[in-house]
This record gives structure tokens, sequence and C-alpha cells, in this order.
């Protein structure tokens, strides 16, 4: 929620406040599991990242928020994830991309446009109407839920679609964060090979923390930029769309023209300020005791986004979106992670 003009942004306190409070306590829960881990186990089986999911999602199932707690809890899952991308920024250098070289760089951009025609393909396999289709090809090749949003006005989509679309890719996106570490120990991989996986297939750049950050921190930079190269992919697949729209339409004289696409879904905003850190850090501009501060800040900011996101999945959603809705989507899932492991090979990387 935006303040009206002149509106003191503290105002927005009180109504952000309950549910805000509601993803601490999952956090807190989730941080005292991992530390009662550490002392019976001597390690951490499972990252207070993931456990803040897992209750988050527990509490979902049986218990629906009211509607006191949802800004606090929207506000968590998305506004403080994208600030925890942007605080995230400042670990990763120019070296950094240099290091994973151009030929990384275009094989994601190669993965994505083959994911969105595989994915594609399937839906009109299994039937599906060509607008959910798309839908769900955008969604599983580039960002998720932010694709779906992004895409279904330049393509018109009808709002049953996007919602089925939705519930889908963000039990599925919870999933693959739970499961992929678990794919990745089974491969063996390393770091760089593990974040370059999870930058792939993972469907919202803040759950590519959540998915890598339990590896380690070569794992979260790789996976971050990797992830945020598919995002960037949105503004020239959403162009595509719509001159592919407009051109369907210019067939039929009196038909309206495509709605204009807004910026924010082209450039979003922490991508830019990811960027912005990345460039800072690169030439020096933030001091190198203020690095570990802001990676901490990030981790905590990280854990109670995944609180919210836990709070805001409701896995009956899937029961109620078709069947075939389900197969095509996490047939898509599939052919991904395919996608990516035969680049890892190629590339041979290391």
């Amino acid at each position: 929620m935006i303040p009206a003009r002149g509106a003191p942004v503290l105002s927005l306190i009180p109504r952000l406040a309950p549910g805000l409070i509601a993803c601490a306590v999952v956090t807190l829960v989730a941080v005292g599991l991992q530390a009662l881990e550490l002392r019976l186990f001597g390690r951490g089986w499972l990252d207070a990242i993931v456990l803040a999911i897992l209750i988050g999602a527990a509490i979902r199932s049986v218990w629906t928020p009211p509607d006191n707690l949802r800004p606090g809890i929207e506000f968590s899952a998305r506004t403080l994830l994208e600030i925890a991308v942007v605080l995230l920024g400042a670990s990763v250098s120019a070296a950094t991309v240099i290091a994973i070289g151009p030929g990384l760089l275009v094989g994601t951009a190669v993965i994505v446009i083959a994911a969105i025609g595989v994915s594609y393909g399937l839906g009109r396999l299994f039937r599906l109407p060509r607008r959910m289709a798309a839908l769900i090809a955008c969604g599983n090749a580039i960002c998720g839920n932010s694709a779906i949003a992004a895409v279904a006005p330049v393509i018109d989509a009808d709002p049953e679609d996007v919602s089925a679309a939705i519930a889908f890719t963000a039990v599925l996106g919870v999933g693959v964060v739970l499961t992929l570490p678990l794919l990745g120990a089974l491969l063996h991989m390393s770091g760089v090979q593990y974040g370059v996986l999870a930058g792939l297939t993972v469907y919202a750049v803040p759950q590519v923390l959540a998915a890598t950050m339990p590896v380690g921190a070569i794992a979260t930079q790789a996976g971050t930029l990797i992830k945020l190269v598919r995002v960037l992919m949105l503004g020239p697949v959403c162009i595509g769309l719509a001159i592919a729209m407009a051109l369907r339409r210019r067939v039929a004289a009196d038909a309206p023209s495509p709605a204009p696409i807004p910026l924010r879904h082209l450039f979003p905003w922490f991508v830019i300020g990811f960027l912005l850190m990345m460039a800072a850090r690169s030439f020096g501009l933030i001091p190198a005791e203020v690095l570990p501060v802001m990676a901490r800040i990030a981790a905590a900011l990280t854990v109670v986004s995944m609180a919210a996101l836990g709070l805001s999945t409701d896995a009956r959603a899937v029961a109620r979106s078709g069947v075939r809705i389900a197969t095509v989507v996490t047939l898509s899932l599939l052919s991904l992670i395919v996608l990516a492991l035969g680049l890892i090979g190629l590339l041979a990387l290391v």
C-alpha cells in the first residue's frame, strides 16, 4: 500500500503491525527450532528459512489469517523480500559476474526461451486454452507469480486463469525451495553448480535466497545473479507478446489495442536496486565492515519473508485448480530442471 500524497509513512505502521507481528512470531519459532536442532544434533538439518515456510504453511492450512493481518503479511512477503534482494546486491561484485562468464549468461537467456516453448507446448498438448498455457509457460520460465501478473494484461487473460496459474506457482514454488537442496545433495553439486540450478529453476527471486542460503554464500551469489538474468528476460518476453497480440488484433480491426505494459513489470525496482548495490560494491563505495551487517540483515529479512510466504500459501488451492493444470505445471517445472541440468553439464561448471 502506498500512502496518499502528503500522508506520513508512519501512518502505515498500525495497519501493517498485526501481520508483521504474526510473521515475527513464526520467525522466532523457526529460529528457536533451528537452535534446538543445533543443541540436540550438533547441526541444523532444516535451516530457519525452510522451517519458517513449513510452519507458516502448516498454520495456513488449518487457519485463514483475518483481514487485519493480511496487509502486514503481504508487506513481509513482497516488500521485505525485495529489500533483502537489494541488500544482497552488496555481496556480489563485477568480478563475480565476470567469473560466471558470458556463456552462462547467454545460456540463461536460451533456457528461458526454450522453457517457454516447452511449457506452452505441454499446455496445448493437454488442451489448455492458449492464454492459460502462455501464463503457465511464462510463470514457469521467468519468475512465477510476477511473470503471470505481468503477462496477464498483455494477453488479456481471464481472471480465473490468472488465479489458477498463480495458485499452482505459489504452492510449487514453496515445494521447489524445500526439495531442491535434496536434489543438489543427491547429485553432489558444487556451490556454483547448485546456485546455477536454483537460479534457473526457482520461481521467485527472493525464494532463491531460501533455496541457496542453507548451501552457502557462493551458491547464493550465483543463484541470485542467474535468477536476476531470468527476471530481466520478463521485459523482452512481455514486449514480444505485446507485439504478437498487436498483430493478432490487426486482423480484427474493431478490437482494442493491447494495454500498455507497466514499466515496473519490465524493470522491477528491486532488480535495479540489486544492480546499483552490486555496482557500489564493485567500485568500493561500501565499507568492508558494513558488508557483513548488510548480509545479516538480508538473511533476517529473508526468514521473516519466508514466514509470510508460508502464511500466504494455501495448499488446498491446488485441489481446486484441476488435474490438467496441475499436470502441465508439474511437467513444465520438471522440464525446466532438465534444461538447467543440461546447461550445467554443457558448460562443464565446477
